[in-house]
């Protein structure tokens, strides 16, 4: 079975993004951040989405041939996590994630790195928040409510564990190109 939709989640931090735009580029899936789902963004600030507007457009998008959703939200995303041909938790050491703030919060003070988001001081320490409450809490919660999809989860924890899985969906690529030729 050729995966078209595929829905990741982790915390801020964990190679989320990074993930999808790769997927996305290696299997010519569009992808779509969470975030860009609750926010309208605008040069002047985002704005929060109602929850009604929120769930039409994940739904809009989970209704579509192929996908690859990614973000921290867990809690209102069930129909995406249903709909997944899979579903790919990054469980990114909280030390790694760390850095990884760190260093995107400088990137983007340089000018090296864009994001959606104003890049703030203020920001910076809420994404401290956010890491600290996802070990705490959050983690616990989505491997819970993961279980019930466990036969279409997997779970990488690092660096090494990713490109190893990379290079088996570019193997499998190629091999689809392969057979679709003959």
């Amino acid at each position: 079975m050729q995966v078209k939709k595929i829905h990741i989640v982790g915390s801020v931090g964990s190679g989320k993004t990074f993930l999808a735009k790769r997927l996305s580029k290696d299997l010519n899936i569009p992808h779509y951040e969470l975030d860009n789902v609750v926010w309208k963004r605008f040069q002047t600030g985002d704005i929060r989405r109602s929850e009604k507007e929120r769930d039409a457009f994940l739904r809009n998008i989970v209704n579509s041939d192929a996908w690859i959703n990614e973000g921290v939200h867990y809690q209102w995303v069930t129909e995406s996590f249903v709909n997944a041909d899979l579903i790919i938790f990054l469980d990114t050491r909280f030390s790694k994630r760390t850095y990884r703030i760190i260093k995107r919060y400088f990137l983007q003070q340089l000018g090296l790195e864009k994001s959606n988001y104003k890049s703030t001081f203020s920001m910076f320490m809420r994404m401290f928040r956010w890491n600290t409450y996802f070990e705490k809490v959050s983690k616990r919660e989505i491997i819970e409510l993961l279980k019930e999809f466990d036969d279409k989860v997997i779970i990488i924890r690092d660096d090494h564990e990713l490109e190893t899985y990379l290079r088996q969906k570019e193997d499998e690529v190629v091999e689809d190109e392969k057979v679709s030729i003959t």
